[in-house]
């Protein structure tokens, strides 16, 4: 298995007196996809905030050998961990390209950021045929797909991805798994937050169950799939 890319112990995630996740501890190896699945409110977005440091946490984060505790969230983009939100998070109002350059503010590379636009647009033809349509115009999947694309841009090395296929049909949850599948070939670890536990499962390389802020089962993807607990409250019995 390749290095361990983030350590995560303790995690714990307040709102005032609301506890959102309650010590919990995981890691990401290079190369992986992990899912978190649960249900809503079980503090699988709030895991993802803290390590992107968009919410307040206690604990200990280490990406890369770096203790994230006290980072401010740009510059975590700037180490190579690149949150798309739940909701895809787009300007609508702006074209696919330059919500695409926005991504590049902190780059300096231009050859570096001229092939991430060639390998952008390979992944995603789509975008390249749309690539002068304001954000707002494209359809579910295709915002989703911007999304993919703008987090590449950032020169991301690990993606942290927040219910990717919310709103989406099943052909496209499809072939959202599929493209994260592509990304991941290229050596980007993946930390997935997704409702849809069975797509999730089948796309990951190891799991976390979170209930109410806690882990209360991990395992691989396969292992998780094939629990009596997960299929009876996840995957439809």
């Amino acid at each position: 298995m390749n290095d361990k890319v983030l350590e995560v112990e303790d995690l714990c995630v307040q709102y005032g007196p609301v506890s959102a996740v309650k010590g919990i501890s995981f890691d990401v190896f290079g190369g992986e996809i992990v899912a978190f699945v649960g249900a809503n409110g079980a503090g699988k977005t709030s895991t993802l905030g803290a390590v992107s440091a968009t919410v307040p946490y206690s604990g200990s984060i280490v990406y890369k050998g770096r203790d994230l505790q006290g980072v401010p969230a740009h510059r975590i983009v700037g180490m190579g961990v690149a949150h798309v939100p739940e909701g895809r998070g787009i300007f609508g109002n702006l074209t696919v390209l330059e919500n695409l350059r926005l991504a590049t503010w902190q780059r300096k590379d231009k050859a570096g950021i001229a092939k991430d636009y060639k390998r952008v647009f390979a992944l995603f033809p789509r975008l390249e045929e749309r690539r002068n349509q304001p954000g707002g115009t494209l359809s579910g999947g295709e915002q989703q797909m911007l999304a993919l694309a703008r987090a590449l841009m950032s020169k991301g090395t690990m993606l942290l991805l927040d219910e990717p296929s919310m709103g989406l049909s099943p052909l496209l949850v499809q072939e959202i798994m599929r493209m994260l599948v592509e990304i991941n070939r290229e050596g980007i670890a993946i930390l997935l937050v997704e409702q849809n536990a069975n797509m999730a499962l089948q796309t990951a390389s190891r799991g976390y169950v979170l209930e109410t802020g806690v882990i209360t089962l991990s395992g691989t993807g396969e292992e998780l799939r094939g629990s009596p607990r997960v299929r009876e409250a996840y995957l439809g019995g």
